[in-house]
């Protein structure tokens, strides 16, 4: 079986609801089976403690998560980017954000001590971290380097 016929399970973001894509269908767009939502939306997923858990560790694509809190200066100069460089890798990778301040039981679990921190999980275990606000052209190749 070659790459292009895998299945990957994708959780939605919207009811959980664990989806199997074929990775040849992932351009197509598509809807969850159960809510109809996107199942690779156009923008960051917003997650928080009740939901993280099980998005990341259903999610056979890597998901890539921005820690921050809507009182830093950097946090809200990179959520833009974020959302830029998402929409760049859509298909690739599924981006969310987690608000520290909403969600203080995952942000500890990941010792999170500066924001924004860039985390990235394959399987869900974490592969790779950056703290930091970054611009698209590097976030562009650090995921390169870590995807």
């Amino acid at each position: 079986m070659s790459s292009q016929d895998s299945v990957l399970h994708i959780p939605c973001h919207v009811c959980m609801a664990v989806n199997r894509v074929p990775q040849a269908k992932l351009a197509a767009r598509p809807k969850c089976g159960k809510c109809k939502a996107p199942v690779l939306p156009d923008s960051p997923v917003e997650l928080d403690d009740r939901n993280f858990e099980r998005f990341v560790s259903r999610s056979e694509l890597p998901v890539v998560v921005d820690f921050w809190a809507s009182w830093c200066g950097p946090c809200k100069m990179m959520a833009p980017i974020f959302s830029q460089v998402a929409r760049q890798w859509a298909g690739r990778a599924i981006f969310v954000k987690v608000n520290t301040e909403q969600a203080p039981a995952t942000s500890s679990r990941f010792a999170i001590r500066s924001i924004p921190s860039l985390l990235v999980f394959k399987g869900g275990r974490e592969t790779a971290r950056q703290a930091g606000a970054m611009g698209a052209p590097q976030l562009n190749q650090w995921l390169q380097w870590v995807l």
